[in-house]
């Protein structure tokens, strides 16, 4: 029992200091003394029972001075060890979104309407989704190791603008056609030829590699994607396996891919004469004039000059702009309207789910819904 400095019982834990103040100590869940001041008796033995019934209730954290910041790099670094290097520039890209109006203040004093402020100041709807995906992420982590008693970012509307979400941009049997005959001979024309059919993933052609290629069987292995990493003006890249069983998949080849796969042979053993590969990417089917791995920015510029070049060939066109994953939407979009089975197309695009596949990659255009109202009555 303590006692104050003129010899009274003050009750267990409780002393008074030769200045006067009272004070109480006391052993936390965390196995953490505490130690809790105050200038009267009342107000002391009040805020020592108010402070072991919320370490009772486990209502307390194990530190009340960690900042959102300081929280990321211990979230990064021991959570998200073994994420792959460019899933952690991701999630650095949207916490710098929010590390000047969030990233110094303290776990304990962030509220909803702090955090909603911060996010109502992102630009778009999908910056504040992505932001507070991961937001969520890092406190529901916060809350496991005793750091908050809740997690109040599941709470945030990233919904402001209520933007309408785009239709993807699918390629109409023409635009194929124009696009196959404009790159003839060009090294976007192979890349458009294995995307529109077989439906892969941009990093998955580009990580392609010959061991992949079964020419005699007639199928392509799809195991691995290519990943580029930017990093002080040099071209880092990496091969990665793929994330879920499903991904992993061989694909069947048409006529078209495997006449495709011959030339590029033929011009990578020329290439490759003239130029040494990058150490461990000498096998990759997909390379530049210079044996030098290709990344998606390439492909994407090149595509954009493609676009300019047919609007400046055919004036009044007005051919439209699309992306790379453009390709693979159009190419399930018709892989459906030519009757493939919607299970064979989940396999093919290796989708784990049915609703995946259909929600996301099937489209119906315009002309496939006034052939299928025909199947009903005569269209107007």
């Amino acid at each position: 029992m303590g006692k104050s400095l003129n010899g009274k019982e003050l009750g267990k834990g409780i002393t008074q200091r030769k200045d006067g103040i009272y004070q109480a100590r006391f052993t936390n869940r965390f196995g953490k003394r505490q130690t809790l001041y105050a200038s009267t008796v009342t107000e002391i033995t009040k805020k020592l029972r108010e402070e072991q019934f919320r370490d009772d209730k486990q209502r307390n954290v194990i530190s009340t001075g960690m900042t959102l910041d300081e929280w990321y790099e211990k979230w990064i670094t021991t959570c998200k060890k073994h994420c792959r290097d460019t899933t952690k520039r991701t999630y650095a890209i949207q916490y710098n979104r929010l590390r000047e109006t969030l990233g110094w203040r303290k776990l304990t004093r962030l509220n909803l309407i702090i955090l909603q402020d911060a996010f109502n100041q992102l630009a778009t709807d999908a910056m504040r989704c992505d932001c507070k995906a991961l937001l969520v992420d890092m406190l529901n982590r916060a809350v496991e190791a005793d750091l908050l008693n809740k997690n109040i970012a599941v709470g945030i509307n990233p919904i402001i603008e209520n933007e309408l979400k785009e239709e993807k941009r699918i390629l109409s049997e023409e635009e194929i056609h124009m696009i196959l005959g404009e790159s003839k001979g060009g090294q976007l024309y192979p890349f458009f030829v294995v995307a529109l059919n077989t439906g892969m993933r941009m990093g998955e052609i580009l990580g392609l590699t010959w061991d992949c290629v079964d020419m005699e069987g007639g199928t392509i292995l799809v195991d691995k994607t290519l990943c580029y990493l930017p990093e002080g003006g040099r071209a880092l890249y990496e091969f990665h396996q793929s994330k879920t069983k499903a991904g992993k998949r061989r694909i069947p080849m048409t006529v078209e891919v495997r006449n495709v796969f011959m030339e590029m042979q033929i011009r990578k053993d020329r290439i490759a004469t003239r130029h040494n590969p990058r150490p461990g990417m000498e096998d990759l089917v997909f390379c530049s004039k210079t044996n030098n791995p290709v990344n998606e920015a390439n492909i994407r510029s090149a595509i954009r000059y493609l676009v300019r070049k047919i609007n400046r060939k055919y004036p009044g066109l007005d051919f439209e702009p699309f992306t790379p994953h453009g390709l693979r939407h159009t190419f399930a979009t018709k892989a459906i309207e030519k009757g493939m089975r919607p299970k064979t197309l989940q396999k093919i695009l290796g989708h784990n789910s049915l609703q995946m596949t259909m929600d996301l990659y099937c489209h119906v255009e315009e002309h496939t819904l006034k052939e299928e109202m025909a199947l009903i009555g005569k269209v107007v």
